[in-house]
């Protein structure tokens, strides 16, 4: 099929590169003239482990396509998705739909037969009817709306997409229908299913969704700091209940919180439809109100451990971008963390394996960007884990101890083993759990011969 796509982000990248991995025609549009040059070169602008690959070879083989110009672009095309951004709105935290209108104007202005337009974009309930009458007022060309969210993770957005355990539709036009549903089917031959609904249904199932996995983290996290408060372990509590098949283990770690382009903005938008209805969102508001506590809990065990006196103290910072395999930080804790630390006149040396470029554009000089884990924490005194990279699951203890001025972890992921760092003669700070005091005893268990135990 053909198939254009408007926004050149994550979303629409990976969507494009995806379905011409399955052999349709791809017209990638952007307004961005540098960023469509990039791609046009094989530069991909965004940081996804396999999107690169992917979408070298079917440029090669002539199924994908990039440009500026939208209106050639419709034109060619049997369906047009919408994939521009949708930022919070500042203030009440709803979501931005400019961008979204305006290419729907455009689309409008520049169809001369039928089209099926599908928004990948995440937008709140009725933008569908929005986008209809808008594109109703400028043209008698026959078309279809229609919601198609995507439910993309960062860091494993291709596999998700190629794999998808779910393809959601909202329509009410049955051509479009069958359209969907032929542009889907090589990606479903598993069985997983393609969902039909109403579009108002499909349009709330990716805020739904989004809301429900950061209700999870945010439960987690609040049981993790009342384990604290009463003596309890919050991993072996987390073990006990993720073993009901009812709860499951996903999205159940405590830590510093989430971040991203998803949870929070999603979460804020749905809070914002219900007032908008006059049906608070209680739960999603403390939802949201305990990610952001998160970042202070942390911010008041450093301040604990330094006496209130962060100034001149330098910290090394493990890891910026909001997970692991992106180099996104949109809310990200680090920068919570970093710009509150600064504030109080620390130092900083940071170090991240894929968002040291967006880092910079972030802080400028006002951090320092190390080559290393190990080059960050020579001469600080205490290493920050703020992003859980696979780099930093198991570092040379012995060496960063010998970096450090004081051999001082603050673990804002729970990436080890409180009893080990305490055999390994480290100071370590978690979330959820009291921190532990290093073993000073030369005769006690030395670490490296815990055969088989968590790091």
């Amino acid at each position: 099929m053909k198939v254009c796509i408007i926004g050149t982000g994550y979303v629409g990248l990976v969507t494009g590169a995806g379905l011409a991995e399955m052999g349709n025609d791809i017209i990638c549009v952007d307004k961005d003239t540098s960023k469509i040059e990039m791609l046009e070169a094989g530069q991909v602008p965004i940081y996804e482990p396999g999107l690169e690959d992917l979408l070298e070879s079917n440029v090669r083989e002539g199924r994908i396509q990039f440009t500026t110009e939208l209106k050639r672009a419709v034109e060619a095309s049997d369906i047009c998705m919408i994939a521009v951004g949708t930022p919070q709105q500042e203030g009440d935290g709803s979501a931005d739909l400019t961008y979204v209108y305006e290419v729907a104007r455009e689309i409008a202005q520049a169809m001369t037969e039928y089209k099926v337009i599908a928004t990948k974009s995440t937008v709140p309930v009725g933008t569908a009817d929005q986008i209809k009458a808008i594109i109703s007022d400028l043209t008698d060309v026959p078309f279809a709306v229609v919601s198609n969210p995507e439910f993309l993770k960062q860091g494993a957005a291709v596999e998700d997409f190629l794999k998808p355990d779910r393809v959601v539709i909202g329509t009410d036009d049955e051509r479009a229908s069958e359209m969907m549903r032929e542009l889907y089917s090589p990606f479903l031959r598993t069985g997983n299913p393609v969902i039909f609904m109403d579009i108002r249904s499909a349009e709330m199932t990716k805020y739904v969704a989004n809301a429900f996995l950061a209700t999870k983290i945010s439960f987690i996290n609040e049981m993790a700091n009342l384990c604290e408060h009463v003596g309890a372990d919050i991993n072996q509590v987390r073990v006990g209940i993720a073993s009901d098949g009812r709860i499951g283990p996903q999205f159940l770690f405590p830590g510093i919180g989430y971040g991203g382009s998803c949870f929070p903005k999603d979460v804020r938008a749905l809070i914002q439809t219900a007032k908008d209805h006059d049906c608070p969102a209680t739960l999603l508001e403390q939802v949201d109100h305990i990610n952001l506590r998160q970042r202070d809990i942390y911010l008041e065990k450093l301040n604990t451990y330094f006496n209130g006196d962060l100034s001149g103290k330098t910290f090394a910072v493990w890891g910026l971008s909001f997970k692991p395999r992106t180099d996104d930080m949109r809310e990200a804790p680090s920068k919570a963390v970093i710009e509150a630390l600064l504030e109080q006149g620390a130092l900083i040396r940071a170090f991240d394996p894929k968002a040291q470029q967006t880092a910079r554009r972030l802080f400028g000089d006002r951090v320092y960007y190390a080559q290393t884990a190990y080059d960050a924490a020579d001469g600080a005194d205490a290493v920050l884990l703020v992003t859980e990279w696979n780099e930093f699951r198991r570092p040379d203890f012995d060496r960063l101890k010998g970096l450090l001025k004081n051999p001082v972890i603050f673990d804002g992921r729970n990436q080890y083993d409180a009893a080990r760092m305490a055999q390994r003669g480290f100071y370590y700070v978690p979330m959820g759990k009291t921190p532990v005091e290093p073993v000073m005893d030369p005769l006690a268990k030395n670490p490296s011969s815990l055969e088989g135990e968590p790091v």
